[in-house]
């Protein structure tokens, strides 16, 4: 399926919120997404180099690996890179500050990760 063609990065944000709905995905994406930062700045402060690419390969694979198997859609990464990137490290950060739930109920995405039922 072709991710649908978003103008904005706010639509591709409340896009992406729903594409990470079950919060199983969103603690793999998180919990990636540190481990990638951890193994970034290690490689490129203390070495050895190599720990650049298993940053990306442990950030990339955790994510990916949760869309797979518990989402069971295509990661966005595929069509926004930029968009994604900068969504997973919002994501993270709102997360870690306990600012994610509000996101993501305007996101239409219930605690859950179920659609809320209609009004």
């Amino acid at each position: 399926m072709n991710p649908p063609r978003l103008q904005s990065y706010e639509a591709f944000w409340l896009h992406y919120l729903r594409q990470h709905a079950a919060p199983r995905t969103r603690t793999i994406h998180v919990g990636g997404t540190l481990a990638a930062l951890v193994l970034l700045a290690w490689g490129l402060l203390a070495g050895p180099l190599w720990l650049v690419l298993v940053a990306v390969l442990v950030g990339y694979g955790a994510a990916w690996t949760s869309h797979l198997f518990i989402e069971g859609n295509r990661p966005a990464t595929f069509g926004h890179p930029l968009w994604s990137l900068a969504s997973d490290f919002r994501m993270a950060w709102l997360m870690l500050t306990g600012h994610l739930q509000a996101e993501l109920e305007r996101a239409g995405v219930a605690p859950d990760g179920r659609e809320p039922p209609a009004a």
